[in-house]
């Protein structure tokens, strides 16, 4: 198995017939015991994917320092439950969804260079000393794929355009690009700032979450407030299938 999937991705002829079956596809992915040992396999995995989240926050941090470096800027988080030895120096960090790398270490965080690139197409730019972060730590062979697979590279923008209390937890609505609609899905997963989250309605420009009482005490949900900006990350699978269906258009198979 190992070696087929090797095999796979390291011929990249053989990759782009192999994905540009439909069959193959559809029967990998309904395999539970092949998709999983598929993934189990760390020479396969995490030689392809170098950084990959879950979309399950760790912990909350809080924005020690803004410091501008002509267009970019350098962080710092501090988060005491990141101390100790739990971040190493060039460790991938997702911070509100952005993947950020760990360029020095404090007492109870660490730095994070982040780039005029990054700053345009995120909501890193708005945040402000004080301000709450969800944090997590990139994935490693042995953590649990409770979410579903964030690469940490946002999409794009979006915000917050209704709260609205249900029972214990809390329903909100968030505003999507018009480009990026095609990719939510009812039921479909989505991260937003970092958070993996089940799409439960969705409508022009727009989906709703429901967010239970567990979720708003870990992440930053709960500060939520309609206008507020959240970075977007639509589900890694339909990107992929989009452009797996490109390709077979494109070679008429």
């Amino acid at each position: 198995m190992a070696l087929n999937c090797l095999k796979t991705v390291s011929d990249p002829y053989f990759f782009l017939k192999t994905v540009s079956d439909p069959y193959f596809f559809l029967k990998t992915v309904s395999d539970p015991h092949y998709f999983l040992k598929t993934l189990s396999d760390p020479h396969y995995f995490f030689g392809i994917i170098p950084c990959m989240f879950t979309g399950i926050v760790e912990t909350t941090g809080a924005i020690g320092a803004s410091d501008e470096h002509g267009a970019d800027r350098r962080l710092r988080i501090d988060a005491d439950a990141f101390g100790g030895n739990l971040l190493t120096v060039g460790d991938s960090v997702s911070v509100n969804g952005v993947c950020l790398t760990a360029t020095d270490l404090t007492a109870s965080g660490f730095h994070a260079d982040v780039s005029a690139e990054t700053l345009a197409c995120t909501t890193l730019g708005n945040l402000h000393v004080g301000d709450r972060v969800n944090l997590e730590r990139a994935l490693t062979p042995a953590t649990p794929l409770s979410g579903h697979l964030v690469s940490g590279h946002v999409d794009a923008t979006g915000s917050v355009l209704e709260r609205r209390e249900d029972a214990r937890s809390v329903r909100f609505t968030f505003q999507v690009p018009a480009a990026l609609t095609r990719y939510v899905a009812r039921k479909g997963s989505i991260c937003v700032d970092g958070v993996s989250l089940t799409v439960n309605d969705v409508g022009e420009q727009q989906f709703g979450v429901n967010i239970v009482p567990h979720t708003l005490e870990v992440t930053t949900f709960g500060d939520f407030t309609p206008g507020r900006r959240v970075n977007l990350e639509v589900d890694l699978i339909a990107r992929y299938l989009e452009r797996l269906l490109e390709a077979r258009g494109m070679d008429g198979v």
